[in-house]
């Protein structure tokens, strides 16, 4: 009797092992069934990222920390295949750094625009129009340039867009 009790277990140990599924059966199954899932999800929108820079003091080191924000910023999104806009906002005396007579980074901000489309720059026009008068004469600004009325609001707007804010 203990004999036929031994045979019984040896035999439905061995009958398990006959009919349970090796491992590699398993995570083979497991493999299959999460590559049908992966199929079958809709395929994600590239992401669009959206920042601006604010720049409003005159000074050479801030205007270089903005662009190094921006194309680094640029640069980190194309890497990963997705896009981004960014624009850079100057206003109060951040304006010199798009003014054509002043602008410390006058040649980096035109490599920068011919290789990073990317990449924008809004000059106030308000602080362009206080500057003519102070001034008394037409201020010009960088081809690359485009005046927006209130260099403050349209970072405003912006916001409230969802862009996000870096003052460097």
């Amino acid at each position: 009797m203990v004999e036929n009790k031994s045979l019984m277990r040896a035999v439905v140990g061995v009958s398990a092992l006959l009919f349970a599924a090796p491992p590699w059966a398993v995570a083979s199954a497991a493999q299959k069934q999460a590559a049908s899932q992966i199929v079958k999800q809709p395929i994600a929108k590239k992401k669009q990222h959206h920042l601006i820079l604010q720049v409003n003091t005159n000074d050479a080191a801030m205007m270089n920390l903005a662009l190094n924000n921006a194309t680094n910023v640029s640069q980190y999104y194309s890497d990963l295949g997705e896009d981004v806009e960014i624009e850079i906002v100057a206003y109060g005396p951040g304006l010199h750094m798009l003014r054509d007579d002043t602008s410390p980074v006058k040649a980096r901000i035109k490599s920068i625009s011919e290789s990073t489309p990317a990449i924008s720059f809004k000059a106030c026009g308000n602080t362009r129009e206080n500057m003519s008068r102070m001034e008394n004469k037409e201020i010009a600004l960088i081809s690359e340039a485009a005046v927006v009325k209130s260099g403050v609001v349209r970072v405003m707007e912006l916001q409230e867009q969802g862009w996000a804010y870096v003052k460097p």
